[in-house]
């Protein structure tokens, strides 16, 4: 079964990557509830159809870094970049999908904006003469 969970994982995103809400909906199950930690949960394929209105218009483009199933879980890991007032906006997340048979019954979201920008690398310390 862990296989079949890979592969619905596997249609959500590139259902994602099309902005297809119906595509995405269609393996989950009527009371899925989606959480993005530190936000109210959205419980129900309705509820999830109106809260995904609002959001960009412009898919996210991402990246699967880490994809593992345990059973009914599904873990997967990596980085996205979302259009936010016309720009683009970087961030890092990890999902956790519970399934209930072949349908995903719920899904966790944790979710952070990075920073993108080239860290500089500090010169190496040099010891002082004589020591």
């Amino acid at each position: 079964m862990s296989t079949t969970h890979k592969d619905v994982i596997g249609r959500i995103h590139a259902a994602f990557a099309r902005n297809d809400v119906e595509g995405f909906l269609v393996f989950c199950t009527d009371d899925f509830v989606w959480t993005i930690v530190g936000e109210p949960p959205v419980r129900g394929k309705e509820a999830i159809r109106r809260w995904m209105a609002t959001s960009p218009s412009t898919a996210p483009v991402f990246s699967v870094d880490t994809l593992a199933v345990d059973g009914d879980v599904v873990v997967a890991q990596g980085d996205m970049t979302m259009i936010e007032d016309g720009a683009p906006v970087a961030y890092a997340y990890c999902d956790l999908w519970q399934f209930r048979g072949r349908q995903a019954a719920e899904l966790k979201s944790f979710v952070t904006r990075v920073d993108r920008t080239p860290v500089p690398v500090a010169a190496p310390l040099t010891r002082a003469a004589g020591r």
